[in-house]
């Protein structure tokens, strides 16, 4: 952690609706919490199909109707260097948690994990919403917010400590 600030990266297959839902919310609740100087944000895929796009249309709308705007998200590529960028590396999956393993660093001492455990519930995944209807796209919004919370508590904790360090 770098100057008391928390860097977290949220990652999916093709960055187009897990990872920028993630990205959406816990950007909008970083704000409302004052926290935007403390905690940076950025999301990615493991893959490379859609570089440069906005997120998924489908994604975008289920966002818009729980209040949140991701039109301003464009699909990007993790890479090796986001190890050196990033204190939290989290994964909605367990096959892009293992892509993630593969490419990291053995110098990188941040959290690589999965994102939805943080949301305290029964669930490990985020299911990808891609290839289904729109009620997969809400459900998705709902565990990310869910864990969005969870994941709030656990570094609003790690900032005081920090805090209290210094």
């Amino acid at each position: 952690m770098a100057s008391g600030e928390i860097a977290v990266l949220f990652v999916c297959l093709g960055n187009i609706c897990r990872s920028p839902t993630a990205h959406g919310v816990f950007e909008k609740r970083v704000a409302e919490l004052g926290l935007e100087q403390q905690i940076r944000i950025d999301s990615a895929g493991t893959g490379d199909w859609h570089l440069g796009k906005q997120p998924d249309p489908r994604t975008i709308l289920a966002a818009q109707r729980g209040g949140y705007d991701l039109r301003h998200l464009r699909a990007r590529q993790v890479t090796a260097l986001d190890f050196d960028l990033f204190d939290y590396i989290l994964a909605m999956d367990g096959k892009n948690l293992a892509n993630l393993r593969a490419m990291q660093p053995r110098h990188f001492d941040g959290t690589l994990g999965l994102f939805l455990p943080f949301g305290q519930g029964s669930l490990d995944e985020v299911p990808d919403p891609y290839a289904g209807g729109e009620e997969g796209f809400q459900q998705v919004l709902e565990m990310v917010e869910r864990a969005t919370d969870g994941l709030l508590t656990h570094l609003r904790a790690e900032l005081l400590n920090a805090a209290g360090a210094s």
